[in-house]
């Protein structure tokens, strides 16, 4: 039996693609109808080619002209986000491709525009800040499928497509000379809120000051503002707070007095400085 992607299919693999399923269903597509945009849009303006037709949760017509795709311009780069409003925890990415309904393989151009793409999943509209999910290096016009999953166990607001063909740049001889996105659908599937863990979102991370833990395993990996330490068990020292303990309180009148979870000063500020962070002289 043969996958999308070309390669073949052995029974283990079939169990881990029902156990993906699974999963699916147990997590929430935290994208839905969330804010989106792109680079270069097709024709500014028109609802027929708009960033959030890939985030609308409608599939059926994968064209071009179709209403349900988010269609660009032709550039060196292309660019796509989606806001998913406030920070989540992600398990897995899954990208519809535009298909225009054809035969998807190797006789199909439309595959030429998708060779190298990068999913990253970022606090900021900055991929670079973010964390990179994929970035294809092996695909081919024969193997890329037009439904693509990687999983991605993080925290982060914006999931973010790139592509890029650079001048001066060598790119194997089946990319094209430029790039676009054309996504009919991006479904982010995670928990709707932080703090907790487990297929179904309901285990509490088991560390009580951690903020951010692995959706499938419960480990920290972020402590709420004014804890640190590998499971989040130290408060800031004096003089500091916020996330990672990283601020510098202001001018407090007695500076272990400092919030270690916002900055504020508790019992006031020195002479001649104001305001909750005692920084305004």
């Amino acid at each position: 039996m043969m996958s999308l992607s070309g390669h073949s299919v052995y029974p283990h693999d079939v169990l881990a693609v029902i156990c993906l399923l699974t999963v699916s269903q147990a997590y929430v597509n935290v994208a839905l109808n969330k804010p989106a945009y792109q680079q270069y849009p097709y024709s500014p303006g028109d609802d027929t080619y708009k960033a959030t037709n890939a985030v609308d949760g409608r599939k059926s017509d994968l064209s071009m002209d179709g209403g349900q795709c988010s269609v660009s311009n032709d550039r060196q780069t292309a660019t796509w986000w989606v806001n998913l409003s406030n920070i989540h925890s992600i398990h897995h990415i899954t990208i519809y491709f535009r298909t225009d309904h054809h035969q998807w393989g190797p006789d199909d151009e439309l595959t030429l525009y998708f060779l190298g793409f990068s999913v990253y999943v970022s606090n900021t509209t900055d991929r670079l800040q973010g964390t990179l999910c994929f970035k294809d290096n092996t695909f081919t016009r024969a193997t890329i499928p037009a439904v693509f999953t990687t999983t991605c166990p993080v925290h982060g607001q914006y999931v973010i497509y790139y592509n890029e063909r650079l001048p001066g740049v060598t790119y194997p001889d089946e990319y094209s000379d430029d790039v676009s996105n054309d996504l009919c659908e991006v479904e982010v599937y995670g928990c709707p809120a932080t703090g907790n863990f487990g297929s179904n979102c309901s285990v509490p991370c088991s560390d009580v000051n951690c903020q951010y833990c692995h959706i499938e395993t419960g480990t920290c990996q972020g402590c709420k503002p004014g804890y640190k330490g590998h499971r989040c068990e130290m408060g800031c020292a004096g003089g500091t707070y916020g996330a990672g303990c990283k601020e510098t309180c202001g001018h407090c009148r007695d500076a272990n007095q400092c919030s270690i979870n916002n900055g504020t000063c508790l019992t006031g500020c020195d002479a001649g400085f104001k305001g909750n962070l005692c920084r305004t002289a």
